[in-house]
Formats: structure tokens, sequence, C-alpha cells
């Protein structure tokens, strides 16, 4: 499933793509006021690319952070980034930041690979999110972004998996009934 997802993304002309991820940003540059903290992912296979929100924010004040694997199996941390960060890809391939202080957002952008109405991603497999999200105290904002193609019936959730407070594709806006966590 999780290749399927990455190859309906890779199967968009990079004009249906950029289209889509400009629509993306304009619906949560209305939804969501400038955070203090915002993390965000860089953009790989294809995900959405909603670097240019951040921007928006950060000439309102708002601090960009990016996630970096600090152990396996363990809870992200965030490193504080601008345009002039050094960056370097992880074992994963993901440009994340060489150095730098180690933030604690109030919001995270999260990429969506596949999503579903309730609020649940699918994600690469690491469980990485999900990890974070369980433990941040106090919890941000947990915000997924995706294409619409993206969207599945369910994911079937599973004890440890994570609900998003909203979910942003192209298309809008929508905020999951809380459910709690997991199925």
């Amino acid at each position: 499933m999780r290749r399927e997802m990455q190859a309906r993304r890779t199967e968009m002309s990079a004009a249906v793509h950029a289209d889509a991820s400009a629509r993306i940003v304009g619906h949560l540059l209305d939804l969501l006021a400038a955070p203090k903290i915002a993390a965000f992912c860089w953009p790989i296979k294809h995900e959405p690319d909603v670097r240019a929100v951040l921007v928006d924010w950060v000439k309102q004040g708002t601090l960009a952070a990016l996630p970096v694997v600090t152990a396996p199996a363990s809870p992200l941390g965030f490193r504080l980034w601008t345009a002039e960060t050094v960056m370097t890809e992880d074992c994963y391939g993901i440009p994340t930041p060489v150095s730098g202080d180690f933030v604690q957002p109030d919001l995270i952008l999260l990429p969506l690979n596949g999503f579903d109405r309730q609020g649940y991603r699918l994600g690469y497999g690491g469980g990485f999110f999900d990890r974070t999200l369980a433990v941040l105290s106090p919890r941000p904002l947990a915000v997924g972004v995706g294409f619409e193609i993206n969207q599945l019936s369910s994911i079937r959730p599973e004890i440890h998996d994570q609900q998003l407070d909203w979910i942003v594709t192209e298309k809008g806006a929508f905020r999951p009934e809380f459910s709690g966590t997991g199925a």
C-alpha cells in the first residue's frame, strides 16, 4: 500500500503537483494562524511541497524546525531551520539540519503517504511520528498535508497510531472527530 500511494504521486505531472501543493499552502494559510514554532518535513517521494507556508509564517515571527532522527525506534527531535541552515541527508535520505538547537514545536505539518477520513495517516513504516506525538507534552497541533489521490477508506489504525488534528489537501481541510489513539 505504501508503494502504491507513492506511485500515485509519482504519476502526477510537475504542473499538477505544483498547483496542488500551492492550493494546500493556501488552505493552510486560511486555516491556521502563524504558530510560535512550526515543524515541517522536507518534501520527498513527491509529497506536497508546503515550504511556502513556512516562508509566510517566518515573516510573521514563526520559528521553523525540521525533524531529526536521533536514534532508531525513538521519538524525533526537532532542530531549528532557516534558509542558511547546513543540511545533510539522514539514513533515510531525508534532508535534515546538521546542527542547531532542539526545540519543541507547537504545530507539526506531517506528510501523508496515505490517510483516511478518521484522521489517521499512513507513513513509511518507521513509526517516528506516532512515537513523537505520543510523548510530546503539550502535544503539538498535528496537521496532515497530502493529496486527495492518497485518501484511503481506512488505514486500519493500530493502537499506537496517533490521530491527526487536521487533514489538509488541495481540495480543502477537515477536522476528524477525535476518537483517541489507535483502533
